[in-house]
């Protein structure tokens, strides 16, 4: 069977490509339906783009290769289309927009919007052989236990990267584009909690606060999460993708809260109350009780002096800590690096000297902060190459 164009991958990228493409277009999947990442993300309800989504949120070997595609199909341009589908969304902090409903309505539409153009889509499909060719590309193709000759003229990798194994993530995608001579960035899991090995935060797991985290390079304000692993919460995630092995973290665990402040006065109002007791109406009781043995919090608020209490804030301002390491791509929530962008048209996604194939969403060495980018990039990555194919 002869097709304009194969998709491989029917994740978010895949099928907004497919959506664009024209002409015969075949998507085709392992897992067992279309878009299974979108199902499961932003527990349940897909946080499918940011309002803020620009070329500083993400993160790439080639900072400038993401802004033409970013800037051809933005965040407004999918926000257009789903309205267009009348799905209700609703906005979280820091622009983050989510389905009022289920996720599955963003598959929905998806594949609502591959109908429209005529694409088809295999499930439960393995690629088992692929070779270029004089005009594009054949595939050998396992669905159902027969096995399927293909063709086609356009190939897209859009199967991912290695995150969340249990999903299906193989890493393919990075596999067939060194079989055809690109590069790679090295890869690693990013938005993915920290682990520290000595178990030292399992009294704290729960815990959860705002707290500002920071390396040499960058920081984040927002929540911190205790786990009986080590750390997650978004500032740890969105951290986690600036972060390598061994570096130190530090950790602001009052980032606005005039503490200094606030106990020098009840210092004055209430000094026989215990320091730790003021404390706790400030930041989580167990973390106080946590901290006190490890930070001196010893006596009641009248025995503090003011260089005790400045002494006591800036350990609690700058409390400095070092992973073991992190939870890796069993639970990171996307894929750092992957396909050089050096090797790919910044306008269309295609590969420079790979005429007809391309390379769209996480496979490719661009990755986003927490909080919709990543689907962004899926969309507007997936927009590019589809109307470049449509265009030849």
């Amino acid at each position: 069977m002869s097709y304009d164009t194969i998709i491989l991958g029917a994740g978010a990228a895949g099928m907004m490509c497919a959506a664009q493409c024209g002409g015969r277009v075949l998507v085709i999947d392992h897992a067992k339906a279309a878009g299974e990442k979108i199902r499961i993300s932003g527990g349940g309800r897909c946080n499918f783009t940011n309002m803020h989504a620009g070329p500083e949120n993400f993160l790439s070997q080639n900072p400038h290769f993401c802004k033409s595609a970013l800037a051809r199909y933005t965040q407004w341009d999918f926000f257009d289309l789903v309205g267009r589908h009348g799905i209700a969304w609703h906005e979280k902090t820091l622009g983050q927009l989510f389905c009022d409903g289920s996720s599955k309505q963003i598959i929905q539409m998806l594949l609502d919007e591959m109908a429209r153009t005529g694409a088809e889509l295999w499930v439960r499909a393995e690629l088992k052989g692929l070779r270029k060719t004089e005009s594009g590309f054949a595939l050998e193709i396992e669905r159902d236990g027969t096995r399927h000759a293909l063709s086609c003229t356009n190939l897209v990798l859009a199967t991912g990267g290695k995150s969340i194994p249990k999903m299906g993530a193989t890493g393919l995608a990075y596999d067939i584009a060194r079989q055809f001579g690109l590069r790679m960035t090295e890869t690693r899991a990013a938005l993915v909690p920290f682990t520290f090995s000595d178990g030292r935060f399992k009294d704290l797991s729960g815990v959860s606060l705002p707290v500002r985290l920071s390396n040499d390079r960058t920081s984040f304000d927002e929540a911190l999460l205790f786990t009986h692993r080590g750390l997650s919460g978004p500032s740890v995630l969105q951290l986690s993708s600036y972060w390598r092995e061994g570096e130190v973290i530090r950790v602001n665990l009052i980032p606005e809260l005039p503490l200094f402040d606030l106990l020098r006065d009840q210092r004055q109002a209430g000094g026989r109350k215990a320091l730790t007791t003021e404390l706790a109406r400030h930041l989580p009781g167990r973390l106080v009780e946590y901290l006190s043995q490890r930070i001196a919090m010893q006596g009641n608020l009248a025995d503090q002096s003011d260089a005790a209490l400045a002494e006591l804030i800036a350990a609690l301002s700058d409390w400095p800590l070092t992973p073991s390491g992190s939870e890796g791509y069993r639970t990171a929530e996307v894929t750092l690096g992957g396909i050089n962008t050096d090797d790919l048209s910044s306008k269309t996604m295609e590969a420079r000297d790979v005429p007809g194939l391309y390379a769209i969403g996480e496979a490719v060495d661009v990755t986003g902060w927490l909080g919709g980018y990543n689907f962004q990039w899926a969309w507007s990555s997936g927009h590019a190459a589809g109307t470049a194919i449509a265009r030849r």
